[in-house]
């Protein structure tokens, strides 16, 4: 029988409260409240940090505290990836960023959702869907990622866009929902 951990990585109903769970995100949490509190000059402990709270770190990433997140071991970003003040992180499945990825101020990633059905919600349970960034993306600030999206390569999501579905490569994204109001050469 799978774990609840199992069961969340892949994208099935799952049990929060599920005392592994709940370790996990304490962890995430400690890890997160020590990064929080470096000093904008210590560039060794943050690094040591982020390669402790996240799955997979490229070179010479950049994360303005404060960052938040549920578990972090699902979050990967490449190579300098930047993130800055205020970002949050819904990592209860895959979180990928490609190389030089700019996220503004706020930006908040969901992978995690809920059942629509009031009744199996009440029971507690929830499931996620990945999240995928390409390379070069530009994603401006108070803008959401809803669960399940992709971002393609070099597009760029404007500021307090909320991104319900998947966007190409080589546009521009704004609006609530986002809409695609540009294309780049």
């Amino acid at each position: 029988m799978p774990t609840e951990k199992k069961k969340m990585l892949a994208g099935e109903l799952y049990d929060p409260r599920d005392p592994e769970l709940v370790a996990a995100r304490e962890r995430a949490r400690e890890l997160v409240r020590l990064y929080n509190r470096t000093a904008a000059t210590d560039r060794e402990s943050r690094l040591l940090l982020l390669e402790e709270l996240f799955g997979e770190v490229g070179d010479e990433p950049t994360v303005e505290p404060p960052v938040r997140c549920d578990y972090g071991d699902q979050i990967s970003v490449g190579d300098r990836f930047f993130a800055n003040f205020g970002c949050v992180f819904l990592d209860v499945c895959a979180i990928e960023f490609g190389d030089r990825c700019l996220l503004g101020p706020s930006v908040h990633v969901y992978t995690a959702t809920h059942p629509l059905d009031a009744a199996e919600r009440a029971e507690g349970k929830e499931y996620g869907k990945p999240v995928t960034v390409g390379d070069d993306v530009w994603i401006g600030g108070q803008a959401v990622l809803n669960p399940g999206v992709e971002v393609g390569d070099r597009s760029v999501v404007a500021s307090g866009a909320v991104v319900t579905r998947d966007v190409p490569d080589d546009v521009v994204v704004r609006g609530n929902p986002a809409e695609v109001v540009r294309e780049l050469d």
